[in-house]
Order: C-alpha cells, then structure tokens, then sequence
C-alpha cells in the first residue's frame, strides 16, 4: 500500500506540477501570467524557519503606492498539497496583483509537502510564516495590526484551517489529539493568530470529499497527506477539517468556490458556508456560476469582493 501511494502522490503531482504552469488548469488551478503585477519591492527566497531547506522560503512584494507600513495577506498556492516550491505560482497574476492594487503586502510561502512530511506539517510552516512576518515586520514595512490569510485550492484549506485555529496551540477530536502550533523558526514566542482568512475553493470537510461530483480517485490527496485511510482513522481526518475547529469568535472569512468545479466539489463551499452560520461566524460565501478549479474563478467582481472584505475587516477592528 505504501508503494501504490507513493508512486499515485508522484504521478499526481507531476500531472498539478504541470497545470500550474501560466494559463494551466488541474489541481493548481489557472494561473494567469504574472506580466503584469507591478510592485514597489520584492523580497525573494527568504528562509522563514532558520534552515537551508527551499520548501522554508518565502516571497514578500510590496504595492507600489509607498506606504509607511503595509497591512499584510499571506497567499498561499494550491497543489494538493503535493507541491514544496509553488510560492512563484501562487495567483500573483490575479489574486495577488488585486492585493497588491489595494495596497496589500502580499507574502506568498512555500511549505512541506505531503511527500516531505505528514500532516501537520504544512500547518506548522503557515503558522511559522505568519510568526516571522510578526517578528520581522519592521525590516519589510509590515503592518501586523492586519494579516489576513487566503489561498487556493489546498492554500484555501491551509488559509482557513490557520484562521479557524487561530489562538489554538493544541485540540483533541475524538481519539486525536492534535499539536496545530508546532514549533518550526525561531519565533516561537510571538503569536500566530490571523484577522481574516480568504478561501478560494478549499476544500474544508475532509471525511466528505465525496459530498458532490468530483474527481474519482483510489488513493486521494488527503489519504496521502494523512498517511492513514479514512474508514481506519475518521476523527483522524477531522483534526485535518477547518469546520472541526470553528467557533463564535473566529475571524470573518470569505468564500469563492465554482459551482462546476470537478476537483474540490462545490459541495464543500457550501458546507463551509452552512457551518460558519451554525456557529455564528461572520462570513461571506459567493458560489461561482459555472466556475471550475480555478476557471472562471478570477473576475473583477470576485476581487473586488475580496479586496472590499479585507477592507471591512481591518476597519472593523479600528
């Protein structure tokens, strides 16, 4: 079993490796050519976790009207979670060009794949990311009274799974209990916690993956990204499910996802929607007529809501 996996995860990531190229479709979705992003500064390849490793770096732009500091979205790509070396793929031609636009720091990381760790690794490195950015803030002009978390695809799924874990260092779902900090750079010390999460079709209850159409596969991502199969461990894959952490006083969140979409189903945009409702999270959630993983995803509407969200969220907090 451990062969068949291993060999699915490297034919799985060379199939999104592939559609994540400019103008690509797959499982890192469209991305768009990044021709035109303008941008004052860019920071490149810088290690957030104090080791040599490429899957620990960052990239940090900054928006071209000159700002004293800069409130900041982390932006992390979508790949399955089977890519480590995404972040110069990570909608900087849409999502992140309309951040930078509205006058957002915009720091796109890499993290551990499946293939390098288990979760919760990639939860750790986003966590590490969003401390580093605390810590280092005056060398790159960062306003940390604001970070924002979003992300596609499985960056939507770490985007909201940060935001819905915020303030939380450790959880026990049934038989599973959970270390969602973890210990990764050298600022440990400082807080983790976000102010807003962006989600872009992530997928968000990981026990039913199967709740609408969507792709047919023997061994899917988060079974390789787990290690374990669902019907052996089920609250095994609740520790990996934003909805299992969410609760009255989580930050506000926005949510695209495509009604046609055939990788992450459109299902779970709406479960997403349904449970930050439940539990009385401010929310916004915008099913995408006709837009598929990625496709069609990307409108000026769309970003224009974005960017107005992440507006009304830093206000809110004046």
């Amino acid at each position: 079993m451990k062969k068949l996996i291993l060999s699915f995860a490297v034919a799985l990531f060379a199939i999104s490796a592939n559609a994540q190229m400019p103008g690509g479709f797959g499982f890192g979705g469209q991305q768009i050519s990044a021709e035109d992003m303008h941008y004052s500064k860019k920071f490149s390849d810088i290690n957030y976790a104090a080791d040599n490793d490429a899957f620990h770096t960052l990239d940090i732009y900054l928006p071209e009207k000159k700002q004293d500091k800069y409130p900041v979205v982390i932006h992390i790509y979508g790949s399955a979670w089977f890519s480590n070396s995404s972040k110069g793929m990570a909608d900087l031609g849409t999502i992140c060009t309309a951040l930078l636009k509205a006058g957002y720091a915009v720091v796109t990381p890499n993290h551990r794949s499946s293939m390098d760790a288990k979760y919760p690794a990639q939860i750790h490195d986003i966590k590490a990311v969003i401390r580093f950015v605390r810590a280092k803030a005056a060398d790159y002009n960062l306003d940390t009274t604001f970070i924002a978390t979003s992300g596609f695809s499985s960056g939507g799924h770490l985007s909201s799974l940060a935001a819905a874990t915020s303030g939380t260092k450790t959880a026990t779902i049934g038989t599973e209990t959970i270390d969602l900090e973890g210990s990764v750079g050298l600022y440990t010390d400082h807080s983790s916690q976000v102010n807003a999460a962006v989600d872009w079709s992530g997928p968000i209850d990981l026990l039913h993956m199967d709740c609408g159409e969507g792709m047919k596969m023997d061994v899917s991502p988060e079974e390789v990204l787990l290690g374990v199969k669902k019907e052996d461990n089920p609250d095994r894959y609740k520790t990996l499910s934003p909805i299992s952490y969410l609760d009255a006083d989580d930050v506000p969140f926005i949510v695209f996802h495509g009604t046609v979409d055939n990788v992450v189903p459109f299902c779970q945009g709406e479960i997403f929607a349904r449970a930050l409702q439940d539990k009385g999270v401010k929310h916004e959630f915008y099913p995408v007529e006709g837009g598929g993983h990625g496709f069609n995803m990307y409108t000026e509407e769309n970003l224009t809501r974005m960017v107005t969200f992440l507006n009304n969220a830093r206000e809110a907090q004046k």
